[in-house]
């Protein structure tokens, strides 16, 4: 899963993290080959070509998740992102982290409620968002 492809996200930044997601990504791609993600996702080929140089910023985590469940190694797309989901409100409750804070300790330019309908689904979530507060949440666990 794109929270567990980092062995210590605590020590890495949000580009850090991020390159790791990109990775993971990458590697279904290689594994796969492009025409095989495009067909099995609603993906184009620029986006998953864009995968494979490891431009995933503004991927949203339900596009990686599209592209990661086309390997067997992973659940299915609903299940990667509602894993992906628990996994970030577990980690605010384990880290004491309540949205507003997120918001005002991340780089990214989100409001406590941009980030609650992030977290919940009602809104895109990119993968450099998610990189940011995944990244902030674990360094605060950490303390």
């Amino acid at each position: 899963m794109l929270y567990d492809a980092a062995d210590e996200p605590e020590t890495l930044s949000p580009d850090e993290l991020l390159s790791t997601y990109a990775d993971e990504l990458r590697t279904v791609v290689d594994a796969l080959g492009v025409d095989a993600v495009v067909a099995g996702t609603d993906l184009d080929e620029a986006t998953v070509e864009a995968i494979v140089d490891g431009d995933v910023a503004d991927l949203s985590v339900e596009e990686a998740a599209a592209v990661l469940a086309l390997s067997e190694s992973y659940p299915d797309q609903r299940g990667i992102v509602l894993e992906l989901r628990d996994h970030i409100l577990m980690g605010m409750t384990t880290a004491v982290l309540d949205v507003d804070t997120i918001a005002a300790n991340i780089e990214v330019d989100l409001t406590g409620q941009e980030v609650q309908q992030a977290i919940e689904g009602r809104s895109r979530f990119s993968l450099a968002e998610f990189a940011a507060i995944h990244g902030l949440i674990a360094r605060r666990k950490d303390r």
